[in-house]
């Protein structure tokens, strides 16, 4: 079954704006610009945009076709995938566990580089954009949880120098 993007996309509108509500009525904390209810409210809104986005379809131009590969008989053949293809779904709770195991004695940065290479790696991205990704997201996610959100991230063996 198929659902067309209209309802797909109003329903990210509906869930963003929950969120986005969520948010909204948390109370502030006394004598800080920044509480618990900016996270949320950023998140929601930016869920309800993307899914009025895919409602009015920007960026569905964008998609391409798959070629596919016909086989001798004029039956199209499946994209070669290796035996291992089907565990990639257990690679978000590996990286969870990963997470929480390491993260004491690596650090932040150390585990959160390893784990953006690991992830972009299995979805098929080319070291070009991978070894960059894995450099650069972990200091960028530590600004803004760090800096901006006030939360603890521990510092291990690469110590940030903010």
């Amino acid at each position: 079954m198929r659902l067309p993007d209209s309802v797909t996309g109003l329903f990210l509108v509906v869930l963003g704006a929950a969120a986005a509500y969520g948010g909204w009525i948390l109370p502030p904390v006394p004598g800080q610009p920044v509480g618990p209810n900016v996270f949320p409210l950023v998140i929601g809104t930016g869920l309800a945009l993307c899914g009025l986005a895919i409602v009015f379809g920007i960026g569905h131009s964008f998609e391409e076709e798959e070629e596919l590969i016909p086989f001798e008989d004029g039956q199209a053949a499946p994209p070669p995938q290796s035996k291992l293809y089907g565990l990639r779904a257990l690679l978000p709770p590996a990286l969870l566990l990963f997470y929480v195991f390491a993260a004491d004695r690596l650090g932040f940065i150390i585990t959160a580089a390893i784990m953006v290479y690991v992830t972009s790696t299995a979805l098929g991205a080319k070291w070009k954009l991978t070894l960059p990704l894995a450099a650069l997201s972990p200091f960028a996610i530590h600004l803004i949880f760090g800096k901006l959100l006030r939360v603890p991230l521990p510092a291990g063996l690469l110590p940030t120098p903010w």
